[in-house]
């Protein structure tokens, strides 16, 4: 049988007749809505899903929100999809609507990953190494624990800590900025030798740039393990029956902590343009990008042969 081929931008889709053929998703499905919480991490591993769904044929949006607002949007159908659902941390802002329906998981797109408060290490090497230390050290914190966004699940459970005086924090102080204002805070700190607590995660490249530790005792707020957990992909409710092929590719997209310290650090480290830095790691990971693709059509229906310039043998 002849083969056609069909060329959409730059990616090549190889088709033999129509028996290769995935019938198109509905028209609905063509514009998946991402949330970006303006975590680099998550921000970066958006911007290579939006990459290869624009090859694919979908027309991609992204909107800038809070954490609230994320899964306010996606319960009420606001919002397609979000990449950076931390579990256990946000159980109590993604539970409810999990249980019922309103939002969907498709997939753990991270299995392995950390998030609880840490500390630079001079405060560790001197005795700051449980979060019920944290309050015998208030006078070389200068009374502060350093947070992210407002409204982000870290801060609130900081918070609520003080609030409650839960580990003798009340007095204390949660400085709420971004993840670069805290991270540039803590940094200064650094550079001056003084001491600081701060919402730590890994994978992130400040475990490389900052001399930190991980505080233990934080089990019964972020988790076991000094704060142990998984990042998921989670959607709205019943995209996975009204957008299978889309939902596909996020059951395929599983990240590693080295491939998400690579894209995080050519940020960081200068490279803002983070389109150029996704593309680049597309083709530097053909064989990763392979296996997301696997069974995955153009969104007009159609197999995948080539995304960028990687090719994809075995998926025509």
């Amino acid at each position: 049988m002849a083969r056609i081929v069909h060329t959409f931008g730059i990616l090549g889709v190889l088709a033999a007749g129509t028996a290769g053929a995935v019938a198109a998703e509905p028209e609905s499905c063509q514009s998946p809505r991402f949330s970006d919480v303006g975590w680099t991490d998550i921000t970066m591993t958006t911007a290579v899903a939006r990459l290869i769904l624009g090859e694919l044929g979908y027309r991609t949006q992204i909107r800038r929100l809070s954490l609230p607002d994320t899964y306010r949007g996606l319960s009420e159908g606001q919002l397609d999809v979000f990449l950076g659902n931390w579990m256990p941390a946000q159980s109590e802002l993604v539970q409810p609507h999990l249980d019922s329906g309103r939002i969907e998981k498709l997939h753990t797109n991270l299995p392995t990953v950390r998030y609880t408060l840490a500390v630079l290490t001079p405060g560790y090497e001197g005795g700051l190494k449980d979060f019920a230390d944290i309050h015998r050290f208030k006078n070389e914190l200068a009374g502060q624990i350093f947070g992210i966004e407002p409204g982000n699940e870290g801060n609130e459970m900081v918070k609520g800590m003080i609030r409650d005086n839960t580990f003798g924090l009340a007095g204390f102080s949660l400085v709420e900025s971004s993840e670069s204002g805290m991270l540039n805070h803590v940094e200064r700190a650094q550079r001056l030798g003084k001491w600081a607590v701060f919402l730590g995660w890994e994978p992130h490249p400040m475990n490389e740039r900052l001399k930190m530790n991980y505080l233990a005792g934080g089990d019964d707020y972020f988790g076991p393990n000094y704060g142990a957990a998984q990042v998921n992909t989670v959607a709205r409710g019943g995209l996975s029956e009204q957008c299978p092929n889309l939902a596909r590719l996020f059951r395929n997209m599983t990240f590693t902590i080295s491939a998400e310290n690579q894209l995080m650090s050519a940020v960081l480290e200068g490279n803002t343009n983070r389109r150029r830095v996704a593309k680049q790691w597309i083709e530097d990971n053909p064989q990763m990008i392979a296996a997301w693709l696997e069974g995955v059509s153009r969104y007009q229906g159609g197999p995948v042969s080539k995304v960028l310039d990687v090719s994809l043998a075995g998926n025509d």
